[in-house]
């Protein structure tokens, strides 16, 4: 998660083209959802008392569910057939198209940068993703045009394809994990565009995050944590420790129907690849499956179903192909980007590569695909929603608050379904055994 790859060339960040629509930015921090969306429902009106937020790494919508629209879903939105990428050795040759991957964990990371996911979205042509991951071992960057489908992640498809999916949900921003993940908690990264460690000999970040917004209303929650905690990077959250707790005790919680209110659920973020559990390259993607798939399954067996939501995302690309441009988004606040010399020029109006979103629920839509354009910001939307909580940033403010994938009137799923198990392939388990140990 802490990797940081070498910036590419400074190019000019492009202006929104002809026909990509502006976004509503009409509301601002504070902002309360019965003000925002005065027609639909909110607080005790809806139907869910405890909400779990799952957030994994690194994997492009098309990367691991470009395949589902053939696979399970055919409302997804399909990968174009010639999808593909110029080859940086032949730029005017042959493109590189899309592949299935067959191995599951990558030798090496692939850019995620500010400047190479930059360079990779190329002013929304999403053409420059084989350039940006050009490296000794991969001097084309083919690796990024490689995908997984069915065979390789068969919870993850029958859970898509069962459940409301969005694929229109994109990451917040066009760069790496940490300013990622501080959109997920507080609706902006606060200018940090790299993955920006706090000192914490002066203290940890001071800046306001939904754990204030809800204990203000006198909401629980709790962060289980695999490894660290990630919210831990903030003061306020250090400073109720019993409120973070390993992820042994979300199982325990789970089963006794004693989960808070929110939840939020993180993975083991550094380890050998098949232990590290977050799906970041190189760990083993079968490996974070099937962790997502105790979680799931401790959710969707715990009396607090009848009235609970998962959400699952990924907090960015991790520098994967994806065909679909992010659209123009709201600047959270008035803080710039932290650039340094050599780094893209640009700001935080616009979203961030797509990724794979699904809400796991009783009242979830069955089977169903939101083409709506959802970020990071829309889960905060989604809790300030259920419990009347004011929008922290521009962001969340005006971020559409995900219930188009639900059905209130009466839950789908009473009952949970069967899914498939989340099995671990032995001979790519072998392969990913001997795999070179994460950069950091």
């Amino acid at each position: 998660m802490v990797r940081r790859i070498a910036c590419l060339s400074v190019f000019l960040l492009a202006a929104p083209s002809l026909g990509e629509g502006l976004p509503r930015c009409n509301f601002g921090a504070g902002a309360l959802p019965s003000q925002t969306a005065p027609r639909q429902p909110h607080g005790s009106q809806l139907p869910i008392d405890n909400i779990v937020v799952l957030m994994q790494e690194n994997r492009s919508f098309d990367h691991y569910f470009g395949q589902i629209h053939f696979e399970g879903q055919p409302r997804a939105r399909r990968v174009p057939r010639n999808a593909s990428n110029p080859d940086p050795t032949n730029p005017g040759g042959p493109p590189i198209r899309r592949f299935h991957q067959d191995h599951y964990c990558e030798v090496a990371d692939l850019d995620h940068s500010w400047n190479g996911t930059h360079h990779e979205w190329d002013g929304g042509a999403m053409d420059g993703f084989t350039a940006a991951n050009v490296d000794s071992n991969d001097p084309t960057g083919s690796r990024t045009m490689g995908y997984y489908d069915k065979t390789d992640l068969p919870f993850y498809y029958a859970l898509y394809s069962t459940f409301a999916m969005a694929d229109r949900y994109f990451c917040s921003t066009l760069t790496q994990t940490f300013p990622n993940r501080f959109y997920l908690l507080a609706g902006t990264s606060f200018g940090h565009i790299r993955n920006d460690f706090p000192n914490f000999a002066a203290g940890e970040y001071s800046q306001r995050t939904i754990f204030n917004s809800l204990d203000e209303a006198g909401v629980s929650w709790k962060v289980y944590y695999d490894q660290v905690p990630f919210a831990g990077l903030f003061g306020y959250v250090r400073s109720h420790a019993a409120n973070t707790v390993p992820f042994a005790q979300f199982m325990t919680d789970a089963q006794a129907g004693t989960l808070p209110q929110v939840s939020f659920v993180d993975p083991i973020f550094i380890a050998q690849a098949n232990v590290e559990n977050d799906e970041h390259p190189p760990s083993n993607i079968q490996v974070g499956q099937s962790f997502v798939s105790s979680a799931v399954g401790a959710f969707v067996d715990s009396p607090q179903w009848s009235h609970g939501a998962l959400l699952l995302t990924y907090d960015e690309h991790g520098g994967y192909f994806d065909h679909v441009r992010p659209p123009p988004a709201c600047t959270p606040d008035d803080v710039e980007p932290m650039l340094e010399s050599g780094d893209v020029p640009g700001h935080f109006d616009r979203y961030g590569i797509r990724v794979p979103f699904v809400v796991v629920s009783p009242y979830s839509r069955k089977h169903y695909v939101s083409h709506r354009v959802y970020d990071h910001g829309s889960i905060l939307r989604f809790i300030e929603t259920r419990f009347d909580l004011p929008a922290l940033t521009r962001r969340d403010a005006n971020a559409d608050p995900l219930l188009r994938l639900f059905k209130f009137s009466r839950p789908s799923f009473p009952v949970a379904p069967t899914l498939p198990a989340a099995t671990i392939d032995d001979a790519q388990f072998a392969a990913c055994a001997s795999a070179p140990p994460p950069s950091p």
